[in-house]
């Protein structure tokens, strides 16, 4: 029953969180600094992640698709339609879930970290002090930051990714560009980049609010700002899917 009631406080935390962020959203044009700081920090300097990320994820989908045609014996049959099955895969799933997961490790934890080292140090309650509201002055920044850059680094690992598939199937069955890409303007529906976009908004907005959320709970001094650190990237990521397995129900 304890478990229980504690969920229901945490969950309630976070809504009420999450309330509070938006309602500062208008105010986003006024604190543009603080925004494009969290921009840059969340895009730019994720940038050579996410292309490390997205070649990977490129090359593992094009080993994965034509290994499981290759088991049907439908390898001939499947060629033609191998780079939009590709495109597929990685827009409307590899990239926004992989992209999601990484910079939740790499952001939402960073974010838990900094605004829960100021809880403990007090610099919180010196903001507040000064009538200054932390939703606005550390939240609405870093969640509207996340909102923005996200889809934007989900599209760059997918294009990285498509570009990554066509190496591997030009190593493995020696595919020509202009066969691969033929195939993915064939099939390609627009829907699945509106697909791509909307969950990487989704799960940038998700991650972002966790990390706030848990900082603005931090207990303990230093050793708590740690657990904060893993606990935030435990449960976005666990989020994440959740997310993820909900809009594949819902699309």
């Amino acid at each position: 029953m304890k478990y229980i009631i504690n969920f229901i406080i945490q969950v309630g935390r976070i809504f009420n969180t999450t309330l509070c962020i938006i309602l500062h959203f208008p105010k986003i044009l006024k604190n543009k600094k603080l925004v494009i700081e969290q921009m840059a920090i969340i895009g730019a300097d994720s940038l050579p992640l996410v292309v490390l990320i997205g070649a990977f994820t490129g090359a593992i989908a094009a080993i994965q698709a034509t290994v499981l045609f290759e088991k049907f014996g439908l390898i001939e049959l499947a060629m033609p339609f191998l780079g939009g099955s590709i495109a597929t895969a990685v827009l409307q799933e590899l990239t926004p879930v992989l992209t999601a997961l990484v910079i939740a490790g790499r952001i939402g934890g960073s974010m838990a970290a900094q605004i829960g080292s100021m809880v403990v140090t007090e610099q919180i309650d010196a903001l507040e002090t000064m009538a200054i509201d932390k939703h606005r002055f550390l939240g609405m920044p870093r969640v509207s930051a996340a909102l923005i850059m996200m889809p934007m680094l989900a599209i760059f690992s997918s294009i990285v990714a498509i570009l990554g598939a066509l190496v591997m199937v030009i190593i493995k069955f020696d595919i020509t560009p202009t066969y691969y890409f033929s195939s993915i303007i064939n099939y390609f529906n627009a829907i699945e980049l509106w697909i791509c976009l909307g969950k990487s908004a989704l799960f940038g907005f998700a991650t972002a609010i966790i990390g706030v959320y848990v900082g603005f709970y931090t207990e303990g001094g230093a050793e708590g700002v740690g657990n904060s650190t893993v606990r935030a990237f435990t449960i976005s990521a666990a989020l994440i899917l959740v997310l993820d397995a909900i809009c594949g129900v819902v699309l």
